[in-house]
């Protein structure tokens, strides 16, 4: 296994991997109800540019010659800017209402978005490497904290975020959903 850049040609992997991990949050990002309708949106946004979702932001775990696990991450600064394509996407699809997005992170971290292994390849080490590499990443930018939202309901992600030194800052609601906002010192 080895981790990289994403690229766009990565996106049909990257779609189900961003949906298997945030499930109604894809759902209220792309304003898409059917599972092939969000997964393509999904591989839209992985494709473009200046995104939350986008390739620019992924690092893929590639085994097999393809893409089994990914994380993605950007600084908190940014997730405004990172936003605003989504809520133009979802403002022309639905001309007339306005579109929040819930703020996920906070603006001094390095922010986690999603991580996800393809469930074939668990219990490898995988998610483990992608948070090492991410971590990695950030302090090689200089950035202080690296951050992530875990659900309340997602016991066996918590454990692997507090084995590599993750803690509890906070809890959050993004979607009507309870998460601990989790930090972790660069």
């Amino acid at each position: 296994m080895i981790i990289e850049q994403a690229t766009p040609e990565h996106a049909r992997e990257a779609a189900v991997l961003i949906y298997d991990a945030i499930h109604e949050i894809a759902h209220s990002l792309t304003g898409e109800e059917e599972e092939q309708a969000v997964l393509a949106q999904l591989e839209r946004y992985f494709q473009h540019e200046g995104n939350r979702l986008s390739y620019q932001n992924c690092l893929v775990a590639v085994e097999d010659g393809k893409a089994v696990g990914l994380i993605l991450v950007y600084h908190g600064s940014n997730a405004e800017e990172l936003d605003a394509p989504i809520l133009a996407f979802l403002e022309k699809k639905f001309p007339g209402r306005a579109f929040k997005l819930d703020q996920e992170a906070d603006a001094e971290d390095y922010y986690i978005d999603t991580v996800s292994v393809n469930p074939a390849y668990g219990g490898r080490g995988i998610g483990t490497a992608l948070l090492k590499a991410a971590m990695e990443k950030g302090r090689a930018l200089g950035y202080g904290s690296i951050s992530l939202n875990v659900d309340e309901g997602n016991p066996d992600a918590r454990r692997l975020y507090e084995r590599v030194g993750f803690k509890e800052k906070k809890k959050i609601k993004i979607v009507d959903h309870t998460f601990a906002y989790m930090v972790k010192s660069l």
